[in-house]
């Protein structure tokens, strides 16, 4: 099979990207499993497993879409007809009124209900490009990952959550002191700010760690923040939003929308197995599980159907879902 994927960004991801390093990881199985890979990504972009074809946001996706390739995978809605088959996959949350083409896959069961659909692959990493993770180390802090910038993200919360645990908190991806989407300042001393790390520096921080502390206030509409740590033996303590009690059962960490109970799922951080943890997230969260489960929906429109029988919607009733939500006592 021919597979072109397209992002208006640039591969590889050097530190950071979600969606980047989500269709890099795609492509590399893909292409281990013997398919054919191109790319239509940004300017800049290399990769040596696949032909890459530089995304030009003037002229239409038709125009760019090499005559040889047999489906098209985009990472954003399509915004005309392309003349091949094709999916599409969607990444975030919408706050108006909206339709999504029929062909749209979503990237939790979560995320699918909330706009009307069923269909949805979850999101995999290619785990042999991560530091490999010491899981029988002392470790002696927890750990937020995420944009601390953005306020439904809550390193707030999770700063206030670890210091009523009297434990310490290392923030990872951001600073104490912040004028991005506003002026924030976060004083207290139990945490420390490590800015936006990556690669073999993000790796020793999460390997350090006794769990992670996400305490976020939207749905999210997957998080690999989320399966990152868990690699790294972490159990995650959250919210009950989004897709976050889908990916943390039992066993792996706790949800709970309550300050309270997640207090006391942090001081019980020990009893979770980080060897579970790991296996747990590089069994069911990995590149080739992913490419596995797109083939059928390549395999579904190259058939000539299409992902949903009818398109997924946002309406009225739900324009609120994913806005700021609360934490209680």
């Amino acid at each position: 099979m021919r597979i072109l994927i397209v992002n208006n960004t640039k591969i590889p991801a050097i530190k950071y990207g979600g969606t980047e390093r989500v269709i890099w990881g795609l492509g590399k199985a893909l292409h281990a499993m013997g398919h054919q890979v191109h790319y239509l990504v940004a300017a800049g972009s290399v990769c040596p497993f696949a032909t890459v074809h530089i995304y030009d946001p003037i002229k239409t996706l038709a125009e760019q879409v090499p005559a040889n390739i047999d489906v098209v995978h985009l990472n954003f809605q399509p915004n005309g007809p392309l003349g091949k088959p094709y999916i599409t996959t969607f990444h975030g949350n919408v706050n108006n009124v909206f339709t999504f083409d029929k062909n749209t896959v979503f990237i939790s069961a979560n995320q699918a209900s909330r706009y009307n659909g069923s269909q949805y692959v979850y999101n995999g990493l290619d785990w042999d490009e991560y530091v490999k993770p010491i899981l029988d180390n002392n470790r002696h802090y927890f750990h937020f990952l995420g944009d601390a910038a953005w306020s439904i993200k809550n390193v707030k919360g999770a700063i206030a959550l670890t210091q009523k645990a009297k434990e310490k908190l290392y923030v990872l991806g951001g600073k104490r002191v912040s004028f991005n989407m506003g002026f924030k300042f976060f004083p207290q001393l139990n945490a420390r700010f490590k800015g936006m790390v990556g690669g073999a520096e993000k790796a020793q921080c999460l390997q350090g760690s006794k769990g992670m502390v996400f305490p976020v206030l939207w749905h999210e509409p997957f998080g690999l923040a989320i399966i990152e740590s868990m690699y790294y033996g972490c159990p995650v303590f959250g919210t009950s939003y989004g897709s976050l009690p889908e990916l943390i059962p039992p066993g792996v960490g706790v949800t709970s929308n309550s300050i309270s109970a997640l207090v006391e799922a942090v001081k019980n951080s020990d009893s979770y197995s980080r060897a579970y943890c790991h296996n747990y997230a590089a069994n069911l969260f990995n590149a080739r599980a992913m490419a596995e489960k797109y083939i059928v929906m390549y395999e579904k429109v190259l058939n000539g159907q299409t992902i949903h029988a009818t398109a997924p919607f946002l309406d009225i009733s739900g324009i609120q879902q994913d806005r700021k939500l609360p934490l209680y006592a």
